[in-house]
């Protein structure tokens, strides 16, 4: 399979910059960075959440061809007060039946996929790829009908599997 040019620029590009984050995190000091050191590293994020308490929650996710979302606080003061990558064991099981589709982006990040099967249209079902040691797995989250969660499985990446389909 030929993938055109502009799609296999921006995989490369999306691949390029999940494998430079530990360089970039490497340069950045909770309590010391700034906002404007952690946009030099990182770039503009996806999006950016202002709290009440003056803070932000700034948002990196690399999904859908990368393994990570990261999740970095700036506090009132201006500094990094956290870097967090969401795509863990522990987030996985702060996921729960019941919680809503924006509880669990807000745990997780965005998802790298979304779908639902012709036989159970009334659900959705949410995929974020992370790793596992080596391995490249699947953390799949299906909502019902009110858009909350029924369950969540962990899968290994079909990529992986069945390569180039």
């Amino acid at each position: 399979m030929r993938l055109p040019p502009l799609l296999l620029s921006t995989l490369l590009l999306a691949t390029g910059l999940a494998a430079c984050d530990p360089q970039r995190i490497e340069k950045l000091e909770e309590g010391l960075s700034t906002e404007a050191d952690v946009r030099k590293q990182f770039g503009d994020p996806a999006t950016v959440t202002e709290k009440a308490d003056g803070s932000k929650l700034m948002a990196y996710p690399r999904q859908p061809e990368g393994d990570t979302n990261y999740l970095i606080t700036i506090g009132a003061d201006g500094k990094m007060s956290s870097l967090r990558q969401l795509l863990t064991p522990a987030n996985f099981a702060r996921v729960q039946p019941g919680q809503s589709q924006t509880e669990v982006r807000a745990l997780l990040g965005p998802p790298a996929k979304t779908h639902q099967y012709a036989l159970k249209p009334d659900e959705e079902i949410w995929d974020w790829r992370f790793r596992d040691g080596q391995a490249r797995k699947v953390f799949s989250v299906t909502f019902g009908p009110d858009r909350a969660v029924l369950r969540s499985a962990i899968g290994d990446d079909p990529r992986e599997a069945y390569p180039g389909g």
